[in-house]
């Protein structure tokens, strides 16, 4: 069977379509059939056919410039409609330019020039308009220059007719700004109560929005503390909301900043009771951290110590367990004592110092408690430390109790008084018996442990690269000089390009009496760095 050919006109081509046109049902497959992916019937080996796509007249240069003149034209023209306008001839039409991007600029000069006759014409025909001119993206800048330039009635007026729909202009994101300009510019009694009042009731809502939280930080910025009252009692009663919030941590904050030592205690209180679920939280941890932060230990110890029973299980969570290191840094020596020996009495000690958090409280306490309580929590977790000495938690624990490297003294073992690549590492007795612990030992860079390398270091006290007293030392182990100092500086060169690599000062190639020295750990004379 010959396979079958494309023919062209055998081809029934779909009707076109806009791209944001949906195809009926009977113009695509036929009276009654519903829309839907066509699917292919065509014999493997039949040839498929792509029908060809329209092609759209793709604008020229020329056309692209002509555009681009006439955007320069139209808006130059927009500017200019107003250049030698009086404002008296746009009478009964300033609401209407108030929405305009030019017309708003316009009389927002007109304000500026502090005319009385202005003012008054575009107070007169704004301030009934006043609710969605605040929320207009170009209404709203007039509205706060408005709210700038006009007198305390006029004010007065603004706010009462805004007044109902307070909660609605603070929630926009136009009419956020212009609420903001109206808070920073009240003037009289009774502007604030009006704002007041009308905000008081949904203080959490405006407190949780994008928009709406910088118009209670407004008021906590610009009202007095027994103003914002309203906004400190509806805090304290919806803590736990407010602190574990985005938003409401931040504003919970700036409450503490802004509020008298009344208010601050209401507050304080309200954080202590609610302390453990708030530790908790990503966002309600940053508030215990303020609250810690006030370095007052009426504020703090109370706080602290709400955590009494629970460090164990604070200290292996995420952002609990950064509370739980400061509360151990800042805490009075008694409360901190309570802290570090609830982690000592805990069974699960060995867990808290493999955890990925708690292991960091754990290094806290050894840095911050007293030396009689460290002593304790160093006895008690070095039974431990070989079962967790490899991890990366356990190193840095094991650093803490051992402590930095001894510095070695001035006068060496050998009594030669020099100094070596190995000073400052505790060295056992000259006579090699006691190097059988772990030696930790930092070369350029490379951390080495080496259980036998203690005796290797004791094991000789000599110069290895002093010359022999006896003098009896043949002409061919000795050159001129000049040429031992090229030796030497050759050698140091190397020294430098291995960084110090172990096996490097045991290669076959290495000068002997550097290997020597490496191996006695003693360089005096041979200062290679």
């Amino acid at each position: 069977m010959l396979p079958q050919v494309f023919h062209p006109s055998t081809y029934s081509y779909p009707p076109l379509y806009r791209a944001n046109q949906q195809p009926t049902s009977d113009s695509l497959y036929g009276q009654g059939i519903a829309p839907g992916p066509p699917v292919s019937q065509a014999h493997p080996h039949q040839h498929q056919h792509t029908p060809p796509q329209p092609n759209l007249p793709q604008p020229s240069a020329a056309n692209l410039i002509h555009r681009t003149a006439s955007t320069r034209r139209q808006s130059e023209q927009d500017v200019n409609r107003f250049a030698n306008v009086m404002l008296e001839s746009l009478a009964n039409e300033i609401y209407s330019l108030c929405k305009d991007q030019h017309g708003c600029r316009y009389l927002q000069k007109k304000l500026e020039e502090r005319n009385p006759t202005y003012l008054n014409m575009i107070f007169n025909e704004t301030y009934p308009h006043v609710v969605e001119l605040m929320i207009d993206p170009f209404g709203n800048y007039l509205c706060q220059k408005l709210l700038e330039h006009a007198g305390d009635e006029q004010r007065t007026i603004l706010v009462e007719t805004a007044a109902p729909q307070l909660v609605k202009i603070a929630l926009n994101q136009h009419g956020t700004r212009a609420l903001q300009k109206m808070i920073e510019h009240v003037s009289t009694p009774e502007q604030i109560r009006l704002i007041v009042n009308a905000l008081k009731t949904n203080v959490v809502e405006l407190i949780q929005d994008l928009n709406g939280n910088h118009v209670i930080q407004k008021c906590l910025n610009r009202l007095s503390t027994d103003d914002a009252q309203f906004i400190f009692d509806a805090v304290s009663a919806n803590c736990v909301a407010v602190g574990t919030h985005r938003h409401g941590c931040c504003v919970l904050q700036r409450c503490i900043d802004h509020a008298s030592d009344a208010q601050k205690q209401q507050l304080v209180n309200e954080i202590t009771t609610h302390a453990f679920t708030l530790v908790q939280d990503p966002f309600g941890n940053y508030v215990t951290q303020y609250v810690l932060d006030l370095c007052d230990a009426k504020y703090s110890d109370p706080l602290i110590r709400r955590f009494s029973g629970n460090v164990c299980t604070l200290s292996m969570q995420k952002f609990s367990s950064n509370v739980i290191e400061k509360c151990i840094r800042i805490a009075e020596p008694s409360t901190r004592k309570i802290l570090i020996d609830e982690l000592l009495s805990s069974v699960f000690l060995e867990k808290l110092l493999r955890d990925s958090f708690a292991n960091y409280v754990i290094q806290t306490a050894i840095d911050y408690a007293d030396p009689q309580t460290r002593q304790v929590l160093v006895d008690v977790i070095r039974p431990i430390l070989p079962s967790i000495r490899n991890t990366p938690y356990g190193r840095r624990i094991q650093s803490k109790i051992i402590g930095p490297p001894a510095v070695a003294a001035s006068g060496s073992a050998n009594g030669n008084g020099s100094s070596s690549p190995f000073q400052g590492y505790a060295r056992s007795s000259a006579n090699g018996n006691g190097g059988t612990n772990m030696l930790s030992r930092r070369i350029q860079g490379l951390e080495i442990q080496d259980s036998n390398a203690m005796q290797a270091v004791n094991g000789t006290s000599g110069s290895a690269y002093t010359t022999s007293s006896s003098g009896q030392q043949s002409n061919a182990q000795h050159q001129s000089q000049s040429q031992t100092q090229n030796a030497q500086h050759h050698q140091r060169q190397q020294a430098q390009h291995h960084q110090g690599h172990p096996h490097y000062f045991t290669h076959q190639s290495v000068h002997q009496p550097l290997r020597n020295a490496f191996t006695n750990g003693d360089f005096t004379g041979y200062n290679y760095m």
